[in-house]
């Protein structure tokens, strides 16, 4: 099973999209913890709870949890799994809605639970995901459904919904894949590479990388910088993490790390911000145009810069050298990036990728949703703009 969670502020709008199915006949009510079963009464009801927590914005959770094609589920087992499912979650004392959907060659189904408690506690949010993806592991293992491997365990981190959605739109990979395929393309073309050759060849490809290297020389994590974006190796899968690429190139922590450092040095001087040793660093992506000869604010007093400039002329015609030469580097790795995301398509994705078989059309999660979400959104924004 797999499950995706969205926490919102529009109760209203899930609920309709659900009904506009069951009137359709592509959907059903399995459960439901309303008195009467209507949309008007069951937004009072909702109002009711939430006029408790009235400056609480997402009070709600909209998720689906999808079992493979092949699981013969009936209602009764269905709905059974999504009630032990929200009380392993914690809404034991909260309102729900839960659907059954048939518009996809997949058995699916969508819960709609209020996060503001009857008695007007709010369950945390905190480690959400993680605790509803020990769920869904616990309730495959007891009812003896296909198990599907964690997150923390997967060698490749799968395709979420909104880089499917976003690659079906575009045609190109997400930065995690396309990172994903050109990572495995320079292991696989040489078995026994060094660290160093290993630096140098995702650099060939627009790939700048960041260790965690502590001044002893040792590494305790990598991430990798693609097209302005930093992914840590975590995020990509058990296979670029650290503690798995160091057993998989030739690499010895004395010789390579003068050109680990180096390879820091690289990828900061087009992206400053960058910081080894960052929790999230994929969460905070850092445009690669920040080169280090561009113009930021001095940390020097204004009259100590005007003697450096006419007591050291030399000095300053150097560093606009180095300026220039780093910009270049930059500009250089830029149309690296650029070009390798040009290259890739679809058909490679499929063929070069371990999930990319879940791409194809049979396969597509439900997305409607949050398109009507995102619709919503830009409506919004252009009567701003207006």
């Amino acid at each position: 099973m797999t499950g995706n969670q969205i926490k919102g502020r529009g109760f209203k709008g899930a609920l309709r999209y659900n009904l506009a199915k069951v009137e359709k006949g592509i959907a059903e009510v399995l459960d439901h913890s309303f008195t009467n079963f209507s949309e008007k009464s069951i937004l009072k009801e909702v109002l009711l709870v939430r006029v408790q927590r009235p400056n609480l914005q997402k009070y709600f959770y909209h998720t689906s949890i999808n079992f493979p094609p092949t699981e013969v589920l009936p209602n009764t087992l269905m709905k059974q799994i999504g009630l032990e499912y929200l009380h392993a979650n914690g809404f034991t004392q909260h309102q729900f809605i839960m659907f059954r959907h048939h518009d996809a060659d997949h058995p699916h189904l969508h819960i709609l639970v209020n996060r503001i408690g009857y008695d007007g506690t709010v369950l945390s949010d905190s480690n959400d995901f993680a605790r509803s993806e020990k769920v869904l592991r616990d309730l495959e293992k007891k009812y003896a459904l296909t198990e599907v491997t964690s997150s923390k365990q997967a060698h490749e981190r799968a395709m979420t919904k909104d880089e499917l959605e976003m690659m079906k739109r575009t045609n190109t990979p997400s930065h995690k894949i396309a990172l994903q395929i050109l990572i495995k393309e320079v292991l696989n073309t040489n078995k026994k590479i060094t660290c160093s050759e290993f630096i140098h060849a995702l650099e060939s490809k627009g790939i700048t990388l960041l260790f965690n290297q502590a001044t002893t020389g040792y590494v305790s994590g990598i991430s990798y910088s693609y097209e302005g974006m930093i992914i840590s190796g975590a995020k990509l899968g058990n296979d670029y993490k650290w503690t798995t690429l160091k057993n998989t190139i030739n690499y010895e922590q004395e010789r390579d790390r003068s050109a680990i450092h180096q390879a820091n040095d690289r990828t900061r001087s087009h992206q400053p911000d960058a910081r080894t040793g960052s929790r999230h660093p994929e969460r905070n992506p850092i445009p690669v145009s920040q080169g280090v000869g561009e113009n930021r604010p001095a940390h020097h007093k204004h009259k100590n810069t005007k003697h450096t400039d006419r007591t050291h002329p030399k000095t300053n015609s150097r560093r606009n050298q180095d300026g220039r030469t780093a910009n270049s580097k930059t500009n250089r790795l830029n149309d690296l990036a650029s070009q390798n995301s040009k290259i890739f398509n679809l058909a490679t994705l499929l063929d070069g990728h371990r999930h990319g078989n879940l791409i194809e059309p049979v396969n597509q999660p439900d997305l409607s949703a949050d398109n009507a979400v995102v619709r919503r959104k830009r409506k919004k924004r252009k009567r701003r703009i207006r």
